[in-house]
């Protein structure tokens, strides 16, 4: 019946930064003797890094840390993510493009809008048709105004940030903020309890630290989950093929040069390149598959890309990431639970990795137990709850890639039926009848729901016949109601919004409205 009362992060970036900060704001704000917050950080591990995109989640996760939203685009050269355009994913033709926006569609939560436009009440894209985003992506404009209070929104959005300032932010605001003790450090072994659990990481430069809780945030090595406690990794590698990025940071060509508004996600042989605008740059980054493409064409195919973009391609460094997609088979072991890399990676499409440590980080915070016979019930729901949340987001991940009728044998791969996990085969058997909806999944809040399902597959073109029972004069009368909502609200939301450019340099000479 020992009270959970000091808890030692493993490993800083972001994963245990952003870790520290949403328990250390969680129990500053319930409790009347706050837990003691430690996270334990090499001096000599560089940042991975990678992710430079993330979820509307985002908002939340730093509101409730405290931090102003100002201060965060400034220090971190964030800018705005209304979703991602996938370019050449269908079959690389001319004019090949989708959107997966942030927005859900018109009317979301009372009617399936799938089901107006597949029976032609509404022509042009999926996307386009029931909300309003991607014509804010297309005219190059800002999801809110200056005029809007921090972290509220006109159109939802998310961030693209600059990971190592990010990491320098959040360290700053929670030590100096949040009360969080940071300790720079090499961790040189572990002292095991007599019951098994970890009693304290050992130290080169601090001596023993002990704890009640211990966070593995040490990255795909997983010291504490992986290397101590022996728990094993399950390989996706059979779904998901890429194992390789190569990422460059390119310069723009002049001080107010446009901000893509959205995460550019184009499609290449043997995967696709990501490309990310900031404040100061644009990271750009090419994921792909060893088994189809060696390094040095991978290289080429990221150099003839940042060209086309007016980069000098020859004289940018490039810094090549090695990965295998899976996951831990359990998240939470005894007195230790994973967050981040040490519990997994698949890849970075759709920016899940950073999610996954949201979500991670919120569940801890609001479960967390008061003492040690309590923490073993929370650790098996939390090893569950995460086992489906990782299945999910294979699915969907999967889900770009089989869709494809690219002829290059990577995406032929993709489309081979024993690459397909079966509940996503069963699910797309299902969606050939009728459109994705919230009942096709398990739990009432979904990392992906179903409106992201529907912008994918009806961005790639997937066929749902046509309502057999037909619309109703009522059910058509609303669809053209809300079709015609849609247009008008992009029309005016186009009027009104700034550029992304345009934005971020009035927010960084005025500032925005403190919530």
């Amino acid at each position: 019946m020992e009270p959970v009362t000091r808890i030692v992060i493993v490993g800083g970036g972001t994963a245990g930064w952003l870790t520290a900060g949403t328990l250390a704001a969680a129990t500053r704000e319930s409790d009347e003797r706050p837990l003691e917050i430690t996270l334990v950080e090499s001096p000599n591990v560089p940042i991975i890094g990678v992710g430079e995109g993330t979820w509307p989640t985002m908002r939340r996760t730093l509101k409730r840390m405290g931090i102003r939203e100002t201060d965060f685009l400034n220090q971190c050269s964030a800018s705005f993510k209304q979703g991602a355009q996938f370019v050449g994913w269908v079959d690389g033709s001319q004019g090949d493009a989708y959107y997966h926006p942030l927005v859900l569609p018109q009317g979301y939560f009372e009617t399936n809008m799938a089901r107006q436009w597949l029976a032609g009440v509404s022509d042009g894209s999926f996307a386009a048709a029931v909300c309003p985003q991607e014509a804010l992506c297309e005219a190059g404009r800002a999801p809110k105004a200056i005029t809007t209070a921090e972290y509220d929104a006109v159109a939802n959005y998310a961030y693209h940030l600059d990971a190592g300032a990010f990491s320098r932010f959040l360290q700053e605001h929670c030590t100096r903020v949040l009360g969080v003790r940071h300790v720079a450090a090499d961790v040189t072994g572990i002292r095991s309890a007599e019951n098994g659990d970890i009693a304290a990481v050992l130290t080169m430069q601090a001596g023993e630290i002990s704890g009640d809780l211990f966070i593995d945030c040490t990255g795909f090595r997983a010291l504490l989950l992986g290397e101590h406690f022996g728990v094993g990794f399950i390989p996706w590698t059979q779904v998901l093929f890429a194992d390789r990025a190569l990422a460059v940071q390119v310069p723009y060509p002049a001080a107010d040069s446009p901000i893509l508004p959205h995460t550019l996600s184009t499609a290449q042989r043997a995967g696709w390149i990501w490309d990310i605008g900031l404040q100061s740059r644009r990271g750009v980054g090419h994921v792909y598959s060893s088994a189809h493409i060696d390094d040095d064409a991978a290289r080429a195919d990221l150099r003839a890309y940042v060209h086309s973009i007016g980069g000098d391609a020859e004289a940018l460094p490039m810094r090549k990431i090695e990965f295998q997609a899976g996951h831990r088979t359990r998240f939470w072991e005894r007195n230790c639970v994973a967050v981040g890399l040490s519990a997994g990676f698949l890849e970075p499409l759709e920016a899940s990795a950073i999610l996954l440590v949201e979500i991670a980080a919120q569940f801890i915070a609001e479960q967390m137990p008061a003492t040690r016979a309590a923490m073993d019930p929370v650790a098996r729901r939390y090893n569950t709850t995460f086992a489906y949340r990782w299945a999910r987001i294979i699915d969907f991940l999967k889900l770009h890639y089989l869709l494809s009728r690219r002829t290059e044998p990577f995406w032929a791969d993709n489309r081979r039926t024993e690459s397909i996990p079966e509940s996503l085969t069963e699910l797309l058997t299902l969606w050939r009848e009728q459109p994705p909806w919230h009942d096709d999944f398990d739990r009432a809040v979904e990392v992906f729901p179903a409106a992201s399902y529907q912008y994918v597959l009806y961005g790639m073109g997937f066929e749902t016949r046509v309502p057999p029972r037909g619309l109703s004069s009522q059910a058509r009368a609303h669809g053209e109601q809300l079709f015609m909502h849609n247009k008008q609200e992009a029309a005016a939301m186009i009027q009104r919004l700034p550029s992304t450019r345009d934005l971020l340099d009035r927010i960084a000479r005025y500032g925005l409205q403190p919530v």
